[in-house]
């Protein structure tokens, strides 16, 4: 063998060395990435109002709840800077966007600090989600709220939300990203079967509300009884008739929001009067504006029970919270771990 043949023997040998090692060093690097992102860890923090539900949230996952700082200055204005490193961390934030709209800007707040942290993916945790009822144009030259808070979260970073019995399902449409829609039947009707009520009926206070009490009805196995009401104006009901039959019937009356209540106990009280032997509500989210707590007290409703994706802290005998820590602590650890959730959901 000649040496030019040799050395070109040698110098093709080497080109499938070099390119052997290279891709052997891209393949471990791959692996490594893919070993990195499965061990990114994830982070849970909360917002100022939200925080109870936040706690309840951490403890069902055996973690602790993130350290955040919420500096507020003497013209109202506020900022957020979390207080450990969230670099490459899967960050969960938790925070219902009630009234008044500090929440809602607080949380936006969190989500882009998180994005400018360097956080691996920012989960927006949003148990009641605020300005769903302005979901459409409902007359000329209106807003729809709904639409522009999923632009203003989507804008900020958000990569996911996860949510509860949004007042229109089709809000999650309003987003471009994953949404997780929870639903709170998932804790009322063990409650409901934990009563065992003879002769019981699932009604609504309005026959928007007729899908969501069909669906607990079915699954009871029980009739349902609707309410057709009318309104002057927002929140001030002017006639309602009842559609079904309660006489010598416990009702349980199923809303998702309640605000004034003025809806929710009018009904109360109309099927008290047509011969019921017990009406009881449940509702997703406790609004609850003055002067709804007077309103339950004085009305004929057995009790009145809520999640607690809204703080309740008047006080009002009849009012009762379910908590939806678990529910949340369980589809945080789902989305943590690629599983599905809807084998949450009972109906």
């Amino acid at each position: 063998m000649t040496a030019k043949a040799f050395f070109k023997r040698e110098l093709l040998l080497n080109k499938h060395r070099i390119a052997y090692l290279c891709r052997q060093i891209h393949n471990r690097y791959y692996l490594l990435l893919i070993k990195m992102s499965e061990k990114a860890p994830f982070k849970v923090f909360s917002g100022t109002n939200s925080r109870y539900l936040a706690e309840k949230i951490c403890t069902s996952l055996d973690c602790p709840l993130g350290n955040m700082n919420i500096t507020h200055f003497a013209d109202g204005e506020f900022a957020v800077s979390y207080e450990e490193s969230i670099r490459g961390a899967h960050v969960f934030l938790v925070q219902s966007t009630f009234p008044n709209s500090d929440n809602l800007m607080e949380l936006l707040l969190m989500v882009d600090a998180a994005k400018r942290a360097s956080a691996k993916s920012i989960v927006a945790v949003i148990p009641y989600f605020g300005w769903a009822r302005q979901d459409r144009k409902d007359k000329p030259r209106v807003s729809i709220g709904a639409k522009l808070v999923a632009d203003m979260l989507s804008v900020a970073g958000i990569d996911r939300l996860i949510t509860m019995d949004l007042h229109a399902d089709q809000i999650q449409g309003f987003f471009n990203i994953p949404v997780d829609h929870l639903y709170a039947s998932a804790v009322f009707l063990p409650y409901i079967q934990s009563l065992h009520l003879d002769d019981l009926v699932i009604a609504t206070p309005d026959v928007g509300g007729s899908k969501r009490a069909s669906t607990f009805s079915k699954y009871l196995g029980v009739p349902l009884v609707l309410c057709n009401k009318s309104r002057e104006k927002a929140n001030e009901v002017a006639s309602m008739q009842i559609i079904g039959d309660v006489a010598d019937k416990n009702v349980v009356l199923v809303d998702d929001i309640v605000d004034t209540a003025g809806t929710i106990t009018k009904a109360a009280n109309i099927m008290m009067e047509a011969g019921a032997k017990s009406v009881r509500a449940i509702a997703s989210h406790c609004v609850m504006s003055d002067p709804a707590s007077l309103r339950v007290e004085e009305s004929k409703l057995t009790e009145m029970v809520f999640t607690d994706s809204i703080p309740y802290t008047k006080k009002c005998g009849k009012v009762k919270q379910l908590s939806i820590a678990e529910m949340f602590a369980e589809t945080i650890r789902r989305v943590m771990n690629n599983e599905s959730i809807s084998s949450q959901y009972i109906i």
